[in-house]
């Protein structure tokens, strides 16, 4: 890890009025960003409760093996007693011949307990087998949740930290216009310099002043968009180091990506669930039944009245086997091939589509490097020039309009300057995420 402190001479007295101010404010490191957000950020607490959420299914699917008990009870009361057709062959009559007959009583009662027990359900382990790689599935997502909130809590800290020198490099150079503006108004009182040139200093200072309010206003949405992200309240008064801190051409140790995962695991879950149906399609099913209970008659006639109960049991096994489902279970093979066709295309794809990246991404940290350091060669040139250009022009060897270029060339680099450096912090960052080590602390 390398500091690099980009304020130098010229930042002494932002980095004062900033030090004032963050007196205040509680201030922030990036990972203190980042370890705020794990707790307070919705996104991520609604993500721990998706994963609670798979977990749950997961217990539902295996409570399906648990035995079941279910009481019942139903009460009849016929106004017409069942028909039935009785053979009077049985009492000697001819044969082919019947005569209708009522049996049983106007009052039925039964209540009994029933229980059964799953011994084989394809179906049953299927969903245990599914749901306990969904379980897998939402913890990677949650980790690109995580990763996600990572990302863009650093763009935006970093952001905060550009827009901050940004307004340090302004500070310092109203400070070099006003010591002009002295300078070239003292000439005008001895008429040694025009009017319009006390005003195109004035108007090089309104410019800067304008540029400073417009920066301070996007450095305060940096750090609203900040606390937001840290799920912390839009009062909250936090600050941001000021320094800025960025690690020199690391390589980092390529591991798989969130993305690559997540696909990988989504495979084994369409896999599980093409292999389900397969089974559900050609295996049988097997419970374990079984009724304990009471059935009661009643009768209200007279002289005869009575209400009795009789008991009633057994046990057994229940076998369902699938013969024709009217090819909905094979329409639904056919959807989870395709399905499954799509994934490996999608794996194939993240993996060619991260090598290139990975590559643009080192090509991209490398060149801005170089132009950081040829951009703090250029700010401390243009700041010899400027200061030379003020000596020679009074001394009558330069013009104000040399001042006024040599003052553009200055800023011009020292916005070059920080350019860069936010281009290698996302280049940096970009590369740690390619190579599945965002989440890594060092």
């Amino acid at each position: 890890m390398k500091l690099v402190n980009i304020h130098k001479q010229s930042l002494i007295l932002f980095l004062t009025i900033i030090g004032l101010n963050s007196a205040q404010a509680q201030v922030y490191t990036l990972q203190q960003c980042i370890d705020t957000a794990q707790v307070h950020n919705k996104n991520l607490q609604m993500s721990r409760n998706t994963i609670s959420i798979g977990k749950q299914k997961e217990q539902e699917a295996k409570a399906n093996l648990i035995p079941k008990i279910a009481a019942n009870a139903d009460y009849k009361y016929y106004t017409n007693l069942p028909y039935q057709l009785m053979p009077l062959s049985v009492f000697g009559g001819p044969e082919g011949q019947f005569k209708e007959v009522q049996f049983g009583v106007d009052h039925n009662i039964n209540a009994n307990l029933q229980v059964s027990v799953t011994l084989y359900n394809p179906q049953v382990y299927g969903a245990i087998q599914t749901t306990k790689i969904a379980a897998e599935l939402t913890d990677i997502q949650y980790l690109k949740t995580e990763e996600q909130i990572y990302f863009e809590i650093s763009n935006l800290y970093y952001n905060a930290q550009i827009l901050q020198h940004q307004i340090g490099f302004i500070d310092s150079n109203l400070v070099n216009v006003d010591r002009l503006l002295s300078t070239i108004q003292l000439l005008n009182g001895q008429l040694l310099a025009k009017g319009t040139d006390v005003n195109k200093v004035k108007l090089q200072k309104a410019q800067l002043t304008a540029q400073k309010l417009t920066i301070t206003s996007k450095y305060d949405q940096a750090l609203n968009g900040l606390k937001y992200a840290m799920g912390l309240s839009i009062e909250s008064n936090i600050a941001i180091e000021s320094k800025i801190q960025y690690e020199m051409l690391i390589e980092y140790v390529s591991s798989t990506m969130l993305d690559m995962r997540l696909s990988t695991i989504q495979n084994r879950l369409l896999s599980s669930e093409l292999n389900t149906l397969n089974k559900s399609r050609f295996l049988p099913s097997l419970n374990l039944v079984g009724t304990f209970g009471t059935t009661g008659f009643g009768y209200d006639k007279q002289p005869n009245e009575f209400l009795k109960f009789y008991p009633i049991g057994f046990a057994g096994m229940q076998l369902s086997y699938p013969l024709f489902s009217g090819t909905i279970t094979l329409r639904k093979i056919n959807q989870k091939r395709l399905e499954l066709q799509n994934n490996e295309l999608q794996l194939s794809l993240l993996t060619d589509q991260n090598d290139f990246q990975v590559q643009n991404a080192k090509l991209q940290r490398l060149v801005t490097l170089k132009s950081i350091e040829t951009t703090t060669e250029q700010i401390e040139l243009a700041k010899s020039i400027y200061y030379q250009t003020v000596i020679q022009q009074k001394q009558g060897m330069a013009t104000l309009t040399d001042i006024l270029l040599a003052d553009n060339t200055l800023r011009e680099a020292q916005q070059n300057y920080l350019t860069n450096i936010i281009e290698y912090l996302k280049a940096d960052l970009e590369l740690k995420k390619l190579t599945g080590n965002l989440l890594i602390k060092n």
